[in-house]
């Protein structure tokens, strides 16, 4: 079923949990449609479907770590609604490999896997975006990065390495786009209260974690989806290439 022309359509990387569904959450509330993009989870894809508000919105599961899947997964959402107005590149792994604990074959299978998905996958949606978007005349594009890309991930490297690649890359699409009003944001957020980041908010780590975040909390996953939100919805196009972060100033930069 097409959704209708006036209404706008987003599509929602990694929407099964965490920030992605706060995010779709939000966008839906706002009124716009989701494409609610999962990789394995189907059941908790179907209970965000579920509960989100509004009508239409449908489940598209990919591995966007692939190329080809990133491929089928635009065309999928295309096909699907007539359009792609929004796209949220949410989606993403963190695994640890540091120097110390690493063979060198285990580091470059975690780099590779790290980067296929945090920042390839992320690139190769946004150049599917933009060429729908340019005929469409316009869109916004939203990526979720980290404070990680600015203060270091000395214990995933490669999740460092990717999410700064991430920022880089958007202010580059940022200023490739802005004539054809395409707008690119980055959201940077610190910790947050997910359910993936639970085991190190609620392990050892814990009370290092938490003498970090002056605001005496971790970030919540709604805190960043209204951000997000408003990148897609209301950011004035003058912002396009901001990097906006959200980490309730546990770490800043100038």
């Amino acid at each position: 079923m097409t959704a209708s022309v006036s209404t706008p359509t987003a599509l929602v990387t990694g929407a099964s949990r965490g920030i992605g569904r706060a995010i779709a959450e939000q966008l839906a509330a706002r009124g716009v449609r989701i494409a609610v993009h999962f990789r394995e989870n189907r059941s908790a894809a179907e209970d965000v479907l579920a509960h989100l508000p509004g009508s239409g919105h449908r489940l598209f599961p990919a591995d966007v770590s692939e190329p080809d899947a990133c491929a089928g997964l635009f065309s999928s959402v295309v096909e699907a609604f007539g359009r792609c107005d929004l796209l949220v590149n949410n989606a993403g792994i963190y695994e640890k490999h540091n120097l110390q604990d690493t063979t060198f074959a285990e580091w470059q299978r975690l780099w590779r896997r790290t980067i296929s998905a945090n920042l390839e996958g992320p690139a190769h949606l946004s150049f599917l975006a933009a060429q729908h978007m340019r005929a469409a005349g316009g869109g916004r594009i939203v990526n979720i990065s980290s404070r990680g890309a600015f203060r270091g991930e000395p214990d995933a490297p490669a999740y460092g390495a990717a999410k700064a690649g991430l920022n880089a890359f958007g202010q580059s699409l940022a200023k490739a786009l802005a004539p054809e009003h395409i707008y690119v944001f980055c959201v940077a957020p610190g910790w947050v209260d997910t359910d993936m980041a639970a085991p190190h908010l609620n392990g050892p780590r814990a009370a290092e974690i938490l003498a970090q975040q002056p605001l005496g909390r971790v970030t919540t996953a709604a805190e960043v989806a209204r951000t997000v939100v408003f990148c897609a919805l209301d950011a004035p196009a003058a912002m396009t290439g901001a990097i906006i972060d959200v980490n309730g100033a546990s770490y800043l930069r100038t």
